[in-house]
């Protein structure tokens, strides 16, 4: 079903069956291993340089800009196109082989890799707690013994190293406003929202007791085009979403009602996006983990997106980022980084348009880079790409742009278009009590 490839897997894993790992093990963290449990060392070779810690801020910077480029002065280390993908197909997604194939026009710029992935400092602290006291539970649907930070900094499973990611910090709170595309047949349509994000899992000063089984809160209210402008959406996403369904509600302008959705999880299909988006792929995986079993399949130097700056900068037009049949490549980067692999094969009976999943999750910040998609019959259909910054104000990793890219059919979805918009707002006061049913009807009018 997939490319053979060399995988190197840490000895530390073998034979390794329980969640918490011995204090010995945890006291690596911070030595060779960094604070959220990345090898700490560069590679062999030195084209992947060690963890220093932190990015500092291009002089000029101030909070409320947009994100200066730090490493805007990188010289590009090479190409990779449909003419050389056989040099450099052992660090592809075998999606992105398949995207490139597919349009000779397209291609990766490749520069120098910067480790520039950080977490405030209660972060690591959290994460080292974790570390002797992460479990899950609820056959591996829930998660007990941490509140903030990475629960397995040194994974032993699949299961753990996609919680990792879910949980991984985003900031306590959030207010942005950005535009996601859907591209289909090289035509595009935006759709403009106005979101919301608080937090719960992570936020400082929580403690497990009060968590009380809620991992954030989100809402959005689209603002273009004219015909979807008042259209609202919340949902309030359980932690264990087994044991408590996802919670969402929809706004209707026309009939100036608010509707709950039977489901917002999974398979089922994010409202305004033509079919193109399941609800899962949102941040390349959100949701619970049960409907797939999942194997840690080990470590690989792989060319990912990376310190995305290029794309995020302001002013951008949004027809210079979406193009026919991909995202501009002048504006991406790529570097090369060591990444977890991890895949996810649906269990027996289970329906899901993704038959199995491999995710290539950055090992310095627990972000999802790159996913390759294939169906029942093990086709490869799709590639997902995040393409992160590290907001370096909180700070945090996470996606500035997200794309689906169906492979077939050349039609894909991009998301997280903000460059015409305020930045990212992560000091907004909200409460758990904007995000309800009633509130919701509120924010669409």
């Amino acid at each position: 079903m997939y490319r053979k490839f060399g995988i190197a897997l840490l000895a530390v894993f073998i034979g390794q069956a329980h969640a918490k790992v011995d204090p010995q093990q945890a006291e690596r963290l911070g030595r060779d291993l960094t604070p959220l449990g990345a090898e700490q060392a560069g590679n062999a070779a030195g084209t992947i340089p060690a963890w220093t810690g932190s990015v500092k801020p291009p002089a000029g910077y101030q909070p409320g800009m947009h994100h200066l480029d730090p490493y805007k002065t990188d010289a590009e280390l090479y190409r990779v196109d449909s003419s050389n993908i056989q040099e450099h197909a052992e660090q592809l997604p075998d999606g992105m082989i398949d995207l490139l194939e597919r349009n000779p026009e397209y291609y990766l710029r490749v520069y120098p890799t910067r480790r520039s992935a950080s977490a405030p400092q209660r972060i690591y602290d959290a994460t080292r707690r974790n570390a002797v006291n992460a479990e899950l539970m609820s056959n591996g649907n829930g998660i007990s013994g941490a509140s903030a930070g990475i629960p397995f900094p040194i994974p032993q499973d699949g299961m753990e190293a996609i919680w990792n990611h879910i949980l991984h910090y985003k900031g306590d709170q959030n207010h942005f406003i950005n535009s996601q595309a859907v591209v289909i047949n090289g035509n595009s349509n935006l759709i403009k929202r106005d979101r919301q994000i608080f937090y719960v899992y992570g936020r400082e000063g929580m403690t497990e007791a009060d968590l009380d089984n809620t991992l954030l809160y989100y809402k959005y209210v689209v603002t273009a085009p004219a015909k979807l402008s008042g259209t609202a959406l919340v949902v309030q996403d359980p932690m264990d979403q087994v044991l408590t369904t996802r919670r969402a509600w929809r706004y209707s302008p026309d009939n100036r009602r608010v509707r709950r959705l039977p489901s917002l999880a999974y398979d089922s299909v994010q409202p305004d996006t033509s079919g193109l988006a399941t609800a899962d792929v949102v941040d390349s995986y959100n949701g619970a983990p049960d409907r797939y079993d999942w194997t840690l399949v080990g470590k690989r130097e792989m060319l990912v997106p990376y310190n995305s700056y290029a794309v995020h900068q302001q002013g951008i037009p949004y027809d210079e980022i979406i193009q026919p049949k991909a995202l501009n490549p002048e504006l991406l980067r790529y570097e090369l980084h060591r990444v977890w692999v991890v895949d996810a094969q649906l269990r027996f009976g289970l329906r899901h348009p993704y038959e199995s999943r491999r995710f290539y999750i950055d090992e310095d910040s627990w972000q999802i880079l790159a996913v390759d998609l294939r169906d029942k019959d093990g086709e490869l259909i799709g590639l997902q790409e995040s393409h992160p910054i590290n907001y370096y104000e909180v700070p945090m990793v996470s996606s500035t742009l997200e794309t689906l890219y169906h492979l077939k059919t050349g039609d894909y979805f991009a998301d997280g278009l903000d460059n015409n918009e305020p930045m990212y707002n992560f000091d907004v006061e909200m409460n758990p009590r904007d995000f309800s049913p009633q509130a919701l009807r509120r924010s669409g009018n």
